[in-house]
């Protein structure tokens, strides 16, 4: 019998902190002000869910650790942008995220613009100056930028703005999760299969894990905005529907979005099923995404 998940999961997530620690600048490093921001966001208590697939991916098709940690940590980076951003006044406006002040409540908004500017820019500078092959670090590139894009976060979060208010739909609400959550949870499995040197038919299945535990992930996050604790979630609840964002409960109803997140949850671990013990740990990661509870 292998450890439990959580053991894996938090030795996956320190070594990443490490990595991070040495990635980013040190708060001394000018403008301190910058830094300090970019460092508070990173290490304000994330889960690390994309650094842990991306090595789970990556350790799954033979990779080594230590030849993903670099995408792994630009996925973090990226991610923690996008947070920042989204807290902003003019997209979510959110005062806290996971139980601390956001960054624009501690440093202002033009300051957390700019952390997350630094952020985003810092991923692909960690991947091209610590991945060693070129030719991979290209294509670590290209699968980040798409994921971070107009075709990912960036297309995403305008479709979630601009569907406000307006009646839910169906198609909408899976066009923006598809874009703003599950572009970068599919490109974390994708990014640790081609750092791991993962075969063609590795990398489409691992690739379609990706993008089923995204579509899963953004459900079971609407499901804990309607249904969650404020005290374990680390931030405002109910706040979608105030808003009136597209979600899965408003488009489906509560029940239904229930079913649903169990059916993506046994489909993505059936995807995986045929690599038997060495996709146990990531096969295991569904079922922990469809329970958790924040």
């Amino acid at each position: 019998m292998g450890e439990p998940l959580e053991t894996t999961w938090k030795k996956i997530a320190a070594r990443v902190d490490a990595a991070l620690e040495r990635y980013l600048p040190s708060e001394e490093t000018p403008p301190v002000e910058l830094h300090q921001a970019m460092r508070y966001s990173v290490f304000a208590g994330g889960k690390r869910v994309r650094p842990v697939l991306c090595v789970l991916a990556g350790e799954m098709v033979g990779g080594r650790r230590s030849e993903v940690t670099p995408a792994a940590c630009a996925l973090e980076m990226v991610h923690t942008y996008s947070l920042i951003h989204d807290d902003l006044p003019a997209m979510d406006d959110d005062d806290f995220r996971r139980g601390k002040l956001t960054s624009h409540k501690v440093f202002g908004e033009a300051m957390a613009i700019l952390a997350g500017d630094g952020l985003l820019t810092l991923a692909f500078e960690t991947i091209t100056r610590h991945t060693k092959k070129a030719g991979v670090a290209a294509r670590l590139c290209e699968e980040l930028s798409r994921a971070a894009g107009w075709e990912g976060m960036v297309g995403g979060q305008v479709f979630d703005i601009l569907g406000e208010q307006k009646k839910p739909e169906a198609r909408l609400v899976e066009e923006i999760h598809r874009r703003k959550t599950a572009a970068l949870i599919r490109a974390s499995t994708r990014m640790g299969a081609i750092a791991g040197g993962a075969r063609n038919a590795e990398l489409r299945e691992l690739s379609r894990f990706g993008q089923t535990l995204g579509l899963l992930f953004q459900i079971t996050d609407d499901l804990l905005d309607e249904l969650g604790e404020e005290g374990k979630m680390g931030k405002r609840l109910r706040k979608d529907a105030r808003r009136g964002k597209q979600t899965y409960p408003r488009v489906h109803g509560l029940d239904a979005s229930v079913k649903l997140a169990g059916e993506l949850a046994a489909k993505a671990e059936s995807i995986l099923e045929k690599y038997g013990e060495r996709a146990k740990v990531l096969r295991s990661i569904p079922r922990f995404i469809l329970e958790r509870a924040s």
